[in-house]
């Protein structure tokens, strides 16, 4: 079936790209000579691409003109790389990724609240990619059960860390009803689905998860859960997390996301897959994500560090697992830090990846059939506050997990070229197509993205295969990544030869139609 699809899917492109021509012979911009990918139509050809107004008009074989030329000659061009985890939403945080050729980045595991002011607030800045939302159950849940209004800012979140009862309490019957309205209402102000921090409140009622999961449902949007649990003991395992999102999204219908599979999985991949991969079988509606690295991010006084015997339930973690602004902590300083700044954001190394079963536990996870790729990144910070807006390059002393700048060119260079685990054509489609795939029923938005077409938005990345790398490292993260030579945002050149342009900001939001 897939075979038949891209066969009709590439003699369509073929056919729509002949009669463009006959309709226009001059474009914005045209990208000549190229190896040309679209996955959803199984094109991996040589061909040029003509844009115009932001839309790609034309792929064809045919000689065409532009005012703005760009040879891709031995390049690769691919749609544009969708990230749907990217908490960095911020300017810097955006330009970084541009440079690892994200041309729309989503934070859809945590999202924001409330969702309007998010919206208005980056639109009145600006942004150089495309950006969008979900809308945040955990900033509905504080709101109700500490009584304050939210804030879509992520250090607003990150200062509740000390605050139990939100994290630990069975919502009253006025709460529940309290949160349901606020998560309502996101999603009629254009949240993309529902996103649940479950790992950060788990004493979260069972019936809680399951209501608001069912008015997901109901309005045909999608959820992004972080599950409940992070440990390989039973009982409140990482396999009972994902078994409860299983359950949720079989006995709701629905569409229902598992983030960053490799993290919370730890070591228990092995077990967990077949279980995520037997339901999906079974007709559940089920997809997941995971990143190319074996250590994670969040704040150090997180629910799921905390316990008389939470280093068991982790495998063994101690602090020298964790890292804060690139150096590993001692015992001493982890608990000062979850004592008195909870809030303070660190690495933590839940795989040794020069250790070969841990390479293959997170391989399993990355190459899990039907996943995506997703970075999981942060903001940059400077000594502990946030990168101003105006900041280019980001200075070499700022801190970030590495995956906010390297995810996509470190997978395409794992996977692709060094290990050749995966086709081209089908790591491109985990990084653009997949992604626009699970979100286009509930984002009408996402159907002409990911995808290389005459129509579609052009939001195109052009790079170097056998020089793609990422640089970014624990030690040094704040390095873009190399082999990346142009970036296309909404038919605007953001990245050109390898150089980020300030002076332009093509991003535009992306939400949903519930209104």
């Amino acid at each position: 079936m897939k075979q038949f699809r891209q066969i009709i899917g590439a003699a369509i492109l073929l056919t729509v790209a002949s009669t463009s021509q006959l309709a226009a012979d001059e474009y914005d911009i045209a990208i000549l000579g190229g190896r040309v990918i679209d996955p959803e139509t199984g094109l991996d050809s040589h061909r040029n691409v003509g844009i115009r107004d932001g839309k790609i008009l034309i792929v064809t074989t045919n000689a065409i003109e532009a005012a703005h030329v760009i040879d891709a000659t031995g390049l690769v061009v691919s749609p544009g790389f969708i990230d749907m985890h990217a908490h960095g939403q911020t300017i810097p945080a955006a330009r970084m990724q541009a440079m690892d050729g994200v041309t729309t980045a989503l934070d859809l595991e945590a999202g924001a609240l409330p969702i309007d002011k998010y919206y208005d607030d980056l639109a009145h800045e600006g942004r150089p990619i495309n950006y969008g939302a979900s809308v945040n159950w955990a900033a509905a849940r504080i709101s109700e059960h500490l009584g304050i209004e939210p804030d879509h800012e992520l250090t607003w979140f990150l200062d509740k860390f000390n605050e139990p009862r939100w994290q630990n309490e069975i919502s009253t019957a006025q709460q529940l009803a309290g949160i349901t309205r606020r998560v309502e209402d996101g999603l009629q102000q254009g949240g993309l689905g529902v996103g649940f921090l479950l790992g950060y409140a788990p004493g979260t009622g069972r019936k809680e998860y399951y209501r608001l999961s069912k008015l997901a449902a109901d309005l045909n949007m999608p959820t992004f859960t972080h599950a409940r649990f992070l440990s390989v003991l039973e009982p409140e395992s990482s396999f009972e997390g994902i078994a409860e999102i299983i359950s949720v999204a079989a006995s709701t219908n629905v569409q229902a996301h598992i983030v960053h599979l490799n993290s919370i999985s730890i070591t228990d991949i092995d077990i967990i897959r077949p279980m995520i991969s037997g339901a999906q079988q079974r007709g559940v509606r089920i997809t997941t994500e995971a990143y190319p690295y074996g250590a994670g991010a969040t704040g150090i006084g997180a629910a799921m560090f905390r316990g008389s015997n939470w280093r068991e339930r982790t495998g063994g973690m101690a602090a020298h697992n964790f890292d804060v602004g690139g150096k590993r902590l001692s015992e001493e300083e982890f608990k000062y830090l979850q004592a008195e700044k909870p809030e303070t954001l660190t690495i933590v190394h839940f795989l040794d990846e020069a250790n070969p079963d841990h390479r293959q536990k997170l391989g399993a996870s990355i190459l899990m059939p039907g996943g995506v790729v997703a970075s999981d990144g942060e903001a940059w910070m400077v000594d502990g506050a946030p990168l101003d807006a105006s900041v280019w390059p980001i200075p070499e002393n700022a801190w970030s997990h590495p995956r906010a700048a390297g995810t996509f060119a470190r997978f395409l260079r794992l996977y692709v070229r060094e290990s050749e685990s995966l086709s081209l054509l089908d790591a491109i489609e985990r990084v653009s197509f997949g992604p626009a795939q699970i979100l286009q029923s509930a984002v009408p938005q996402m159907r002409y993205k990911g995808r290389l077409q005459p129509g579609t938005d052009a939001d195109i990345v052009v790079f170097d295969l056998n020089t793609l790398t990422d640089r970014a490292t624990f030690a040094r993260p704040a390095q873009t990544s190399d082999g990346i030579r142009h970036v296309i945002v909404n038919g605007t050149i953001l990245v050109a030869d390898g150089k980020l342009r300030t002076d332009v900001m093509p991003g535009k939001p992306i939400r949903n139609n519930v209104q």
